[in-house]
């Protein structure tokens, strides 16, 4: 699995002004499989998404700068992968 933290760059207007793109990004990938969860830091300084594994750490590092944000300069990406030790039964079909 990875963790991925999205830390803005440029300021909050420059963001919103491509929060749509990235919101539909975000659900292509959703939709895809990778992604199980995304979301806004609070404040809003950036956000985090949470990955499901399967995929090589270049790969997912590959995959994110094909994010809007991304593609505009506008955050930066850290891309940690972690082996889930305890899972919630729950939530077994997503790691």
């Amino acid at each position: 699995m990875f963790l991925i933290e999205i830390t803005y760059t440029r300021p909050i207007a420059e963001i919103e002004a491509k929060t749509a793109e990235h919101r539909a990004w975000l659900d292509e990938q959703i939709a895809d499989g990778l992604l199980i969860l995304t979301g806004p830091k609070v404040p809003r300084t950036g956000g985090f998404l949470i990955a499901r594994g399967g995929k090589s750490l270049d790969e997912v590092t590959e995959i994110m700068k094909q994010d809007p944000f991304a593609v505009h300069g506008l955050a930066d990406y850290r891309v940690v992968e972690f082996a889930a030790g305890r899972i919630n039964p729950g939530l077994a079909d997503f790691v």
